[in-house]
């Protein structure tokens, strides 16, 4: 494992939030459009054509949910667990509890009216068949570590429990307020998608990144840029689950806009090693960026995005909040009377 060229210390869970009250109140949560406006593009047809998708390629979520703060207590309860379970890597399971959000969300394809169409809805990485996907390597463990609390509580869905540890770990690692909605219902194996709907990191060009995140989950330019940076300022890679090793930040276990300005500041040089083809800075030569991060600095579509996010720090926590929200929701239709929902943190709750 790549080690760190400076300690990373021990952190507490009880973070401040890293976006201020203004970003925060500014936040809109909009369904259909992307965090900031943007002229109409030429290809406004095709975008027309996949928004229309989106909205009818979809499940339809239960209205019989619970109130507001029977959620708020399982959010308390994840985020109590993570502040108390520090033997993960540098300290916090919360960036695996991201990534098993984001996969069993990320499979979604608006092309497929099929019930193997994917998305968080169904909860179907509770099979082995799903786990053996080999993008899911090594989350496992992230599911083990929520399994509690599908037993405490028996009505909460897997898609509901695991997007919700997802935005915990968010707001709990000091990023901004997530909105989510519940309602997710529990399908069966004959509801597993399909494998390769993952973005496969060995990937080298843009048109392979928009054909996962454009073509398959809707996503603009921007929008997928901001996923992909902010997810992978949390965390690392594991030899034994992705092949790939290292983290991408200097603070793996914090919500920043870090990635953007190392992609761009570090001077990245092909890591001469026997694993998979990866990135390592020349500076410290203890980071890590794989092929298809490298693609948003050399693709000037997305390029631009990347040098907005690396010097607006504010926009990109407020961008990611709306962008990584209608992640969790893709392929489903909520009905009109479950409102977003938004967590207070331990540390707002002096708990």
């Amino acid at each position: 494992m790549a080690s760190f060229a400076r300690t990373v210390p021990k952190l507490s869970f009880r973070p401040l939030i890293a976006v201020s009250l203004a970003a925060a109140g500014a936040y809109a949560y909009n369904e259909n459009n992307g965090p900031t406006p943007t002229p109409k593009p030429k290809n406004s047809g095709k975008l027309l054509a996949s928004s229309t998708l989106l909205a009818t390629n979809v499940r339809e979520a239960s209205a019989d949910i619970k109130p507001f703060e029977e959620y708020q207590k399982i959010y308390n309860d994840i985020a109590e667990k993570l502040r108390e379970e520090d033997d993960r890597d540098d300290g916090s399971y919360g960036p695996v509890l991201v990534r098993l959000a984001w996969h069993c969300s990320g499979t979604y394809d608006q092309n497929d009216p099929s019930q193997n169409k994917g998305g968080s809805y169904a909860g179907t990485m509770r099979f082995q068949e799903e786990q053996n996907d080999p993008e899911n390597a090594g989350l496992k463990v992230a599911q083990d570590f929520l399994e509690p609390f599908k037993t405490k509580y028996s009505n909460l869905s897997y898609g509901d429990l695991w997007t919700l540890g997802g935005v915990c770990a968010i707001q709990e690692l000091s990023g901004p307020k997530i909105k989510w909605r519940p309602g997710r219902k529990d399908l069966g194996l004959d509801a597993v998608p399909p494998y390769h709907r993952l973005p496969d990191a060995s990937q080298e060009t843009g048109e392979y990144v928009r054909s996962v995140f454009n073509g398959r989950l809707g996503f603009t330019d921007q929008e997928m840029v901001c996923l992909i940076g902010v997810g992978h300022a949390l965390g690392r890679c594991h030899v034994d689950a992705s092949g790939y090793d290292g983290p991408w930040t200097f603070s793996p276990t914090m919500v920043t806009n870090d990635f953007f300005k190392l992609l761009l500041d570090e001077d990245w040089k092909i890591r001469d090693w026997d694993g998979k083809k990866q990135y390592t800075d020349s500076s410290t030569k203890s980071l890590m960026m794989l092929p298809t991060d490298m693609v948003l600095k050399k693709d000037s579509k997305f390029r631009k995005y990347v040098e907005l996010y690396a010097k607006d720090e504010e926009k990109c926590m407020s961008d990611f909040a709306d962008v990584f929200s209608r992640l969790l929701e893709r392929g489903i239709k909520f009905p009109n009377s479950t409102k977003p929902m938004v967590f207070k943190t331990l540390e707002e709750q002096g708990l």
